[in-house]
């Protein structure tokens, strides 16, 4: 398989890479949030993707199960003035049929330790096309090191720009 380098952001794999925070983790924390459970730490943070590559199966690079995309996104903090962190990940394509899935694990580089996120994105393809804008999703923290070892929670990502996410991650005290 070749690499074909994406010359727009098309997937939500590519988006998905959107995760990471930046120099002081607590002047991101946000306790309004609407997906904050009682007792829980949230952190809002927009992703910016800056890098990406897709290996598709196909070579005429037309969707099929076991696509694979490879990214890097930079982490600001809520308001998107100061680097926190940032994301680096791989999303797969489980299926093609019914708007698409892939399957995804990223991890955000954060102050204080890496917070470890995988789940699937559903309805990544619009007529056999990527969906523009990507949809938003819901991945589950699968665990962590430093601040957030053993960590636990989800990650719910909206797109509010061309390759720019808000990403909000609630982790369960």
């Amino acid at each position: 398989m070749r690499p074909i380098r994406a010359a727009r952001l098309g997937t939500a794999t590519a988006l998905v890479a959107l995760l990471a925070c930046a120099p002081v983790a607590s002047a991101a924390t946000d306790t309004d949030s609407a997906h904050a459970k009682g007792g829980d730490r949230v952190i809002t943070l927009i992703g910016h993707l800056v890098q990406q590559t897709r290996f598709p199966v196909n070579s005429d690079g037309s969707p099929a199960q076991g696509d694979r995309t490879v990214f890097r996104s930079l982490l600001f903090d809520k308001d998107d003035k100061n680097q926190v962190g940032e994301t680096d990940g791989t999303c797969t394509t489980t299926t093609v049929e019914n708007g698409g899935a892939e399957e995804c694990v990223v991890t955000y580089n954060l102050p204080g330790g890496q917070l470890s996120v995988q789940g699937m994105v559903f309805g990544i393809l619009t007529n056999g096309r990527p969906t523009l804008p990507p949809p938003s999703f819901d991945n589950a923290i699968t665990g962590g090191t430093g601040e957030f070892d053993q960590a636990r929670g989800q990650v719910h990502a909206d797109t509010i720009g061309t390759g720019k996410r808000r990403f909000t991650i609630d982790l369960d005290r």
